[in-house]
């Protein structure tokens, strides 16, 4: 089997699945997606963009970063822009040092990437004015594109994501996965990876296929 991590720094579910899980995200291909072409795809809303589970949101995180012994402290203003640090963690091939560097210093120090972007570069060995030319380049923007791209022709409506993928090609040619979609989901991605065939209970098939019953008028 093998792993795609679908992220966005923005995210604080993000930051705490890499840090409580690290022995899946060290096994898995980190992929950068901007989470907003998300949510402009599919048409939703995150979950800071309505203001009642912006605060549960970022109440929970808080909690759970806690019920996992780990260091959060949010960012001076979120959401954020946080296209500029995507396209440097592409720039630097998503190395895990890099991706870590970067989560930390937004979600451990609570940090804005905007406006301290010369402090993050430096830790990653970089000057601002590298740092800046390294961004803009055609490849890194091209290759975020292409991630978010992949994302939505695979299902991915949000981050974090895991993508499970068979190592070979079905008889169609197609190389299946499933996705994981969210902290909470992780251990039933755990599961999956001992056992695939939880997913072939009969009520698991059932339910893959159930209709629709009614929906909402847009």
């Amino acid at each position: 089997m093998r792993l795609v991590w679908y992220f966005d720094f923005i995210s604080p579910y993000a930051y705490l699945q890499f840090e409580a899980y690290p022995e899946l995200v060290q096994t898995a291909e980190l992929r950068p997606v901007l989470f907003a072409g998300l949510l402009n795809h599919w048409g939703g809303k995150g979950p800071a963009e309505i203001p009642a589970k912006r605060l549960q949101t970022y109440r929970f995180t808080y909690w759970q970063a806690g019920q996992h012994g780990i260091t959060m402290n949010y960012p001076p203003a979120h959401p954020f822009n946080s296209i500029h640090v995507l396209r440097l963690a592409l720039a630097l091939d998503c190395s895990h040092e890099a991706v870590r560097t970067i989560f930390e210093f937004i979600w451990k120090e609570g940090r804005s990437v905007s406006e301290e972007w010369p402090v993050l570069v430096q830790r990653l060995g970089l000057t601002p004015a590298a740092a800046d030319a390294m961004i803009a380049e055609q490849r890194v923007k091209d290759a975020l594109a292409a991630n978010g791209r992949q994302a939505i022709d695979r299902g991915v409506y949000g981050v974090p994501t895991f993508d499970a993928l068979r190592e070979r090609p079905d008889a169609s040619g197609v190389t299946a996965g499933e996705l994981f979609w969210g902290l909470d989901a992780t251990d039933m991605l755990i599961d999956y990876l001992e056992d695939p065939g939880v997913l072939d209970d009969p009520e698991m098939q059932r339910i893959a296929s159930l209709p629709v019953g009614a929906a909402r008028k847009s």
